[in-house]
This record gives structure tokens, sequence and C-alpha cells, in this order.
């Protein structure tokens, strides 16, 4: 597929230019998952920054960071890190550094798990108050909403002094910024809630105030639901018109995926197999909207499946999440002649979260160089990656108390 030079007709290979200016080297993308290596205060550990350095050698042309938390009183898990004035820059510095090696881009994804933050290191709020089986949280108030671009702006701006080549703002799989778009959490009467622009209105606001503090030269990115896959949640239709907004914005990649983890309800991701691309016809309805390059997110096994997505029209760059879990050097294979689609395991009835659990486990395997080592079920991986969070919860609870 590779002819001479630096010309390929290998689609997946063709640089992709970002309208801040920043070319990424190629169109395959390791997707935001939330890794928990954190130390459980915070910050990064040597085994997170192995990971990251094992994709960008693997020839990823970008990875993102899942659910840095823009404050510590509402994160996703407690193996998070935290982007507040606080935090360790040195750290960082290295995890940014070790990220960016054979000329890749490393870019935190910024977040708030609002109504889904973890339990027992948070009191939960969400856009409006909610008491249903599984999840319970407080309204906020309109000064903590006011407070929010702020906070986004201020960690991006930390993220650009570490060395980070940009952020991505999380909107998308439930967390507190999908929450505002999603009706099911989004009870809202005032000027943040009921139809899509006001419910996309905070969003909007921090786009505005991440720009205005980092310049137009440093990449800002969004992830979105395409749908909540939730009675009640947003449709295609709503996303659609999200796209819309975003498109009069200052953002410069649209990452299109879906889903939402609320309690009780399947993840698109928490199968015992994927069937493809999950989102692919709302990307191409979405690249019918704007013209912000779209990364397409979630099902990926094989890059006959990637190769379409781009040549179809429907996406701009691939973002590959467990399929890079399985193989980090994926992006290298996709990228040669002799290309091979990683093989993803099936597993026997595992238990609810136990497929979650096992790639997480797998992602510290990674980190520590060690996964062909790595031979944990589902039922025994869900045990240790719980029984790991609850010994980060009493860090997280003196760090951040």
């Amino acid at each position: 597929m590779t002819t001479s030079g630096n010309h390929t007709t290998n689609p997946l290979a063709q640089p992709l230019q970002l309208p801040c200016g920043v070319q990424l080297k190629n169109r395959l993308i390791k997707a935001a998952m939330s890794d928990s290596l954190g130390d459980g205060e915070g910050n990064a550990t040597k085994a997170q920054m192995r990971l990251y350095e094992r994709w960008a050698e693997g020839g990823a042309a970008m990875t993102l960071i899942g659910e840095v938390q823009t404050s510590p009183l509402y994160p996703e898990k407690p193996g998070n890190l935290v982007l507040v004035p606080s935090a360790n820059l040195d750290i960082l510095r290295s995890l940014a550094e070790r990220g960016a090696v054979n000329s890749a881009q490393i870019w935190p994804q910024l977040g708030h798990a609002g109504a889904l933050a973890h339990g027992p290191i948070s009191h939960p709020k969400g856009p409006s108050a909610l008491d249903v089986e599984g999840l319970q949280c407080d309204g906020m108030t309109l000064d903590e909403i006011d407070a929010l671009p702020e906070a986004y702006a201020r960690s991006a701006v930390l993220a650009r002094d570490a060395g980070f080549g940009g952020v991505q703002i999380h909107a998308g799989h439930g967390f507190l910024f999908s929450q505002f778009l999603s009706p099911l959490f989004n009870h809202r009467t005032d000027g943040y809630g009921g139809e899509v622009a006001n419910r996309f209105r905070i969003i909007g606001e921090t786009i505005t105030a991440v720009r205005d503090a980092v310049g137009s030269a440093f990449p800002v990115a969004i992830k979105i639901n395409s749908t909540d896959k939730l009675v009640g949640g947003l449709t295609e239709e709503d996303a659609l018109e999200v796209v819309r907004l975003l498109d009069r914005s200052s953002v410069d990649l649209i990452d299109v995926s879906g889903g939402t983890y609320f309690p009780g309800a399947p993840a698109s991701s928490d199968g015992t197999s994927t069937t493809g691309p999950y989102f692919i016809e709302f990307a191409k309805r979405a690249k019918d909207v704007t013209s912000i390059p779209v990364m397409l997110t979630g099902g990926f096994e094989t890059k006959e499946q990637a190769v379409f997505a781009l040549a179809s029209g429907a996406a701009d760059a691939i973002g590959l999440a467990r399929a890079m879990v399985l193989n980090p050097a994926l992006a290298n294979s996709w990228l040669s002649d002799q290309s091979e689609d990683p093989a993803f395991p099936m597993f026997d009835a595992p238990p609810r979260g136990g497929v979650t659990a096992w790639y997480s486990m797998r992602l510290t395997a990674l980190g520590e160089n060690a996964e062909h080592r790595f031979d944990l079920s589902p039922a025994v991986a869900l045990d240790a990656y719980e029984a790991r969070d609850a010994e980060r919860c009493v860090r997280w609870r003196k760090r951040f108390d």
C-alpha cells in the first residue's frame, strides 16, 4: 500500500491539519479511557508515563488521557489525574514529555463527573437534583455553573504550561457536560435548560473561556455523544444540533462517540465483543453540518473498518481505545503493508463491569511492560480493580479533604 518517499495511498497515514494550525502526523488516535493509573492523590505514576509512551512509540498520532479532573471535588475515580494549581507540574511535564515521543501528541481530556462523581470521595452534583435507583445527586447552583468556564480554562493553561500539545473538553458518556446536554439529567427551567441551545450554553461558555486563556494556536477539542442510548436521553437529532452549535465555536476537533454510564444501563463498550464502529452513520451526518474535523470513536476492530470510515467521508480521524489496549503498537501495524488486526477476547458470562475492569487492569500491565503475564479473568480483574480503588480512596481523602 505504501509508495516511495513520504507519499502513501493508505488514508490512515495521511496527516491531519487542525484549524488552529497544528498537524497530526496520521489519522489514528488513542481515544480517551479512564486508565485509573493515578496515584490516588491526583498525580501521574511511572506506569502511566510508560503506558502513554508505548502508544506514542507504537505510532499513534495522538493519545488522550481520559478523565483528567478540573477539580478534586467531583472525580470519576480515585485513579484520575487532577489538573489544578496545586498539582505537581514536574510529574505532569514528565508525562507530557514521554507521551510525545516519536512526534506524537498527548492531550489531557478535561472533565468533571458531576452526578456520576465517585461517591466515596465526592458529594455528586449535576445540572439538576436526581433521586433514582442507583443515582442520587444535588443540583448545581448558578454560582457553581458560572465557575465552570474559569475552572476549565485554568486547567487548560496548566496543561499547556506542562507541555501537553492540546486539550479535549469532555462532554460525552454521561459526565457533567454530557448531563447538561441530556434531558434525562437536565431538568432546569432557567437559561441552562430546555431547548438544545440552552443545554449547550455552559459548554459554549467554557469553550470560549478556554480559547481565550490558551490562545488561537493551542488545540482545543471536544468529545460529545451522538446519542445517550437511553430512553429520555440525548437523541441523534439533538446531537446534530450540538454539532451545528460547535461549528460556530473555536474547537479544532469534534470527537463523536456515544453511550452513557447511567447506573443499571449497559455501556456501549461493556459487552463480550464488539460489532464494528458504533456511530458511523451519525458521524456522516455530522460531517454534513460542520467544517471542523470529526474524529469517530467506538467499536473499531479492523483496519478495513478504519479505512472505510475515512474513505466514505464519515470521519477525519479514527479513535481507538480497546483495540490499542490489546496492541499498543496497532498504529504502526495498520500504517504498514503487513498489517494485523487485534484479536478481541471473548468472555463467558462476565460479571457486570468485569469486561471494563479487565481492560483497565490490562492497561496497568502495559504500563508495567508485563502484558505477557496478564491472565486475569473478568471476575478477578473486577475484584482487583475495586480493591485498588478502595485503597486509593483513602489516599484521595487525605490529600483533598
